[in-house]
C-alpha cells in the first residue's frame, strides 16, 4: 500500500469490509484520548496535524476526490474535536463524544451536508470537521448540566 493511501485510509482502518467510517472514528477516538492524557494543547495539535495531513493525502490521490468509503482520515480528525470539551479522559465522555460525532457525521445536518456535497479535499475533510465542531458544541452545552 502506498504511503498516502495508507494515511488517507486511517492506517488501514478504512479498509474494514463494513462500517469503515466507524472504524476510522474509533481510531480517532483512541488517538484523541491518548493525546488528551497529555493535555488539550497536544489534542489540538493532533487535530490540526490530522486535518492538514488529511488534506494533503487526499490531494495526492486522485481516486480519493470522489470520497470513497476507505478514506477515513477525515473521520479521525473530526472525531478528535469533541474530545476538547472533556476535562480529562473518561469512559462516558469518550462514549458521548463518539456517539455525537457519528450522529452528526451520518445525519449531516445543515453545514455538514453542505460541505459533504463538495467532492474535493475541502469537502471531504470539511464535513467531518464541522460534524466534530457540532458534537463539541453539544458537549459544551452539556457541561452546563453535568460534568463529563
Amino acid at each position: 500500500m502506498k504511503f498516502w493511501r495508507f494515511i488517507a485510509s486511517g492506517f488501514g482502518s478504512g479498509l474494514a469490509p463494513k462500517a469503515p467510517g466507524t472504524f476510522g472514528s474509533l481510531v480517532g477516538l483512541l488517538l484523541g484520548c491518548l493525546l488528551l492524557t497529555v493535555g488539550h494543547i497536544a489534542l489540538l495539535t493532533g487535530i490540526v496535524v490530522a486535518s492538514a495531513v488529511g488534506l494533503y493525502a487526499i490531494g495526492q490521490l486522485p481516486e480519493a476526490e470522489n470520497d470513497p468509503s476507505w478514506v477515513v482520515i477525515d473521520e479521525i480528525a473530526g472525531q478528535m474535536i469533541p474530545l476538547l470539551a472533556l476535562y480529562e479522559v473518561s469512559f462516558w465522555g469518550a462514549l458521548l463524544s463518539f456517539g455525537l460525532f457519528r450522529l452528526f457525521d451520518i445525519w449531516k445536518p445543515g453545514p455538514v451536508g453542505w460541505a459533504d456535497k463538495r467532492k474535493d479535499e475541502i469537502g471531504i475533510m470539511g464535513d467531518d470537521i464541522i460534524a466534530g465542531l457540532l458534537a463539541w458544541l453539544v458537549m459544551l452545552v452539556l457541561h452546563l448540566v453535568s460534568p463529563l
